[in-house]
């Protein structure tokens, strides 16, 4: 696993064409358009800016993701223009508060028909409150990185996070074994998740040990 703090634009230049297997990246929406309800989440996170990160990436940026990855799964595919795909991805958060959205979009390459995640907030939240809290705005369920992982990946490939926020990502891989390399640009995101995902490493070193 190479996690990097740094920014993924550079980086993915100095890349190889398809470099990757797949990538599953979860890019800014630029959802500060929402106000109170960005407001609301932010105040829910340990570590959460106002709103500097949440800026879409420029065309540079896919330009760059499609070129290095082979398969892609983009969050968010809803806030920006991307090739015309019929596959998709849906987070279904079972949430009924009006104000937040209770489901989440991905658009993918893979040519799989549309498949639906379904995994409780709540759920999440509880989860959350047992490992150390929310430590980035648009933070998603490590469940939801292994449902991608089990339905999308095959043993062996390289997979590519270029916004690692919380460290979701890299703690499922982690667990299923996954070679996985992310980049996160911001440092205190960036700390807060490498912390978050040692602690899991040592939590589960300690669940082995137990064990023997």
């Amino acid at each position: 696993m190479k996690l990097y703090n740094q920014d993924c634009l550079p980086a993915m230049k100095e890349m190889p064409d398809n470099a990757f297997d797949l990538a599953i990246v979860d890019p800014p929406y630029g959802i500060a358009r929402f106000g109170n309800r960005v407001e609301l989440s932010n105040r829910l996170c340990k570590t959460a800016k106002l709103n500097e990160w949440d800026v879409k990436p420029s065309k540079e940026y896919f330009d760059g993701l499609f070129r290095v990855s082979k398969k892609q799964i983009i969050w968010g595919a809803n806030n920006f223009t991307l090739p015309a795909s019929e596959y998709f991805i849906v987070w279904d958060k079972q949430q009924t508060v009006d104000n937040f959205a209770s489901a989440e979009y991905a658009w993918t390459n893979y040519r799989m028909p549309a498949k639906v995640f379904h995994y409780s907030i709540h759920k999440e939240m509880a989860y959350r409150k047992e490992h150390g809290g929310k430590i980035h705005p648009t933070q998603k369920p490590v469940a939801l990185y292994k449902y991608l992982l089990t339905n999308y990946a095959k043993p062996g490939q390289s997979i590519l996070d270029t916004h690692l926020g919380s460290g979701s990502i890299a703690i499922a891989c982690h667990d299923y074994g996954y070679d996985l390399t992310a980049y996160e640009i911001d440092k205190e995101y960036f700390e807060a998740a490498t912390d978050r995902i040692e602690r899991h490493k040592a939590q589960g070193q300690l669940f082995q040990a137990v064990g023997l």
